[in-house]
């Protein structure tokens, strides 16, 4: 069997179309019935995966060649999710390694490609997008093979994975070529157009190595969830063949890093077709398949034969910062979604590092806050919208990086950072990461053809907590034309201290209803968040101070009533409108003594100390 398998992987930066190019491949497979109904990004199944248009989890799909069966793994493209990448490398053999024209590789691409480089993965290079009015006519595509061409080898890659096939490119419409001298005939609406070209590549990658009169072994390196049948471990089967019915041992650890094994049943093992889960009766060497039977698993255990051992865990890289999570102290506690206690809570964050191995849970001094270590916001700011979605009520605070200290000298993480952007807003984003310690390491100009506006290329080298809390004041300074990604650099000296608010916060002093008459004067001090009629509780967060000190101020205070009358704008009001608070802007605005407030209905910033006369009114 195992000669007739392909198992791949698609890597790709974010939004370069691998979730696009596998709703092709699928379909020209022929995996659909002709009277199946099909979604587009079908592989991001997920609603917040919609929501945003990337990837978050890696997914698994089958297709047929003939006779030979290809298992397809789509990764998530963005770095915060570089865990799910790292773990799934062990189930594929080879790779498309998908690249934007006019973009080219980027970090993600990079740090996804050594892994693959690492793990001797064949690579196949696709050159997506080739229709894109920039690269049309231009020499951009033959850049961009050239770019691909220099990170191979700078990745340490082999000579025989520095000779990797290059396909051209456009997922969007389903067709490619292997010949770049073609790609005008395609794009006039001529040729083949057809994914044939990389489907004859794919069968090319080896199958993979087996042995199936072993004893059976297989890395669980994903988690899925049935609510008839329990916990899925998920994997390729690296030797053995496993049937219905068998005993298994699951070769675990304990809480206390102790190695642990038990035996269970198999009940179920399933298989993918196309995108469905169907049942089988035995899966073999090199196959990629569901098990169920075990009542307990993780990522990173093995399930082999009574008289198997276990294979080496699953390791990622360090989280590199972490953010606190609390239950909810506020005097709406309960009003607007399950108010948990402190067990329920960490049993659902001890639950999420279960099933994501790039997360890790610690505890803290208080009995009701619990740290979570991630690899960003965008991966925090994911996790906290799937708990608020299931009905959870809790607060978070201000993400903070992980310091380190070697040889007696504090150590911070930093990163390259790669800035995609008009030219003629290079000036106020350079000053801004500047000020924030970053070092300009390079200054590419894009060559584009036509009318197009000149964009730069930027690339910086800054500490992660530079970082933290500049997307929204990046989007604003490139009027949400720019680009931004980033790749971890490992730990450098401290470079002191980087502001991060310049600003303070309107805080309501006593609780009640936002009325307009006091909103009207409270306005003047800074910037709004909420409007009239909203319920607020002395301590919560109500708006931006102009200055950079916290305000304590009166949002309900009503009109007097008195017989007293006046010509002109008495009794008339306006309110200026207010700066809407999503919750990855309050992630990045909040600060060390603040919370973020998140309940299935809202998003609220409060102080962590509520009573005004139990703090200070200026920041420290």
């Amino acid at each position: 069997m195992s000669n007739n398998l392909r198992n791949i992987c698609i890597i790709a930066h974010v939004d370069h179309g691998k979730t696009t190019l596998v709703d092709h491949l699928l379909k020209q497979a022929g995996t659909f019935q002709a009277h199946e109904a099909t979604a587009e990004r079908m592989m991001d199944s997920d609603s917040q995966e919609r929501e945003r248009g990337i990837t978050i989890s890696a997914k698994n799909a089958c297709f047929w060649l003939g006779d030979v069966k290809v298992n397809v793994v789509d990764t998530p493209g963005h770095a915060d999710f570089g865990g799910e990448v790292e773990r799934i490398m062990d189930m594929v053999d080879g790779a498309i390694l998908l690249v934007d024209a006019v973009e080219g590789p980027l970090p993600q691409t990079r740090f996804v490609l050594q892994k693959a480089i690492e793990k001797k993965l064949k690579v196949i290079l696709c050159i997506n997008k080739v229709d894109r009015p920039e690269a049309v006519g231009s020499t951009m595509v033959a850049e961009c093979v050239d770019k691909a061409f220099d990170l191979f080898v700078e990745l340490g890659a082999s000579d025989e994975q520095c000779e990797f096939p290059i396909i051209y490119a456009c997922a969007r419409q389903g067709w490619c070529t292997n010949d770049q001298a073609a790609i005008p005939t395609f794009l006039e609406g001529g040729g083949v157009r057809t994914l044939k070209p990389l489907f004859d590549e794919i069968v090319g990658i080896p199958a993979p190595a087996s042995d199936t009169k072993a004893e059976v072994q297989l890395l669980v390196s994903n988690i899925a969830y049935s609510d008839y049948l329990g916990p899925l471990a998920l994997g390729r089967i690296a030797a053995g063949t496993v049937r219905k019915g068998q005993e298994l041992l699951r070769h675990g650890v304990t809480e206390s890093g102790e190695p642990t094994t038990k035996k269970f049943q198999v009940t179920r093992l399933l298989s993918y077709e196309g995108m469905k889960q169907v049942e089988i009766d035995e899966l073999s060497a090199g196959d990629i398949g569901l098990i169920a039977g075990s009542e307990y698993l993780e990522i990173g255990d093995t399930l082999s034969g009574l008289a198997g051992t276990a294979l080496k865990r699953i390791k990622v890289e360090e989280p590199t910062m972490r953010m606190i999570f609390s239950i909810n102290t506020t005097p709406n506690s309960g009003r607007e979604g399950k108010a948990i206690q402190s067990r329920e809570l960490r049993q659902r964050l001890l639950n999420e590092t279960r099933n994501n191995v790039a997360l890790r849970l610690e505890d803290t001094d208080v009995p009701d806050q619990f740290y979570l270590l991630g690899r960003g916001e965008l991966q925090f700011g994911v996790l906290i919208e799937k708990m608020r979605r299931e009905g959870y009520e809790f607060m978070v605070g201000r993400p903070n990086v992980l310091m380190k200290t070697e040889d007696g000298v504090k150590m911070e993480p930093f990163e390259k950072m790669t800035l995609d952007l008009p030219e003629a807003h290079s000036g106020d984003v350079t000053k801004m990461y500047q000020q924030r310690k970053g070092t300009l390491l390079s200054y590419e100009a894009a060559t584009l053809t036509g009318n197009e506006e000149q964009r730069v290329r930027l690339t910086f080298e800054i500490p992660t907590r530079g970082i933290l809390g500049t997307n929204s004041m990046y989007k604003t300074a490139t009027r949400g034309a720019g680009l931004i990604s980033s790749e971890a650099m490992g730990y450098r000296p401290h470079v002191g201290i980087i502001a991060h608010r310049l600003t303070g916060s309107l805080i309501a002093d006593r609780t009640g209803k936002t009325t307009e008459y006091a909103l009207a004067s409270v306005q003047e001090r800074g910037v709004l968040f909420i409007g009239e009629g909203v319920e607020v509780y002395e301590g919560m967060i109500i708006g931006e101070c102009a200055k950079d000190n916290d305000l304590n101020v009166n949002p309900i205070k009503p009109k007097k009533l008195t017989n007293m009358r006046t010509t002109g704008s008495d009794g008339i009001t306006n309110l200026y409108g207010t700066k809407k608070m999503s919750l990855e802007r309050c992630i990045e605005w909040i600060d060390d003594d603040e919370w973020i407030e998140v309940t299935p209905q809202s998003v609220r910033l409060r102080k962590k100390i509520l009573a005004a006369n139990m703090r200070g009114l200026r920041k420290t």
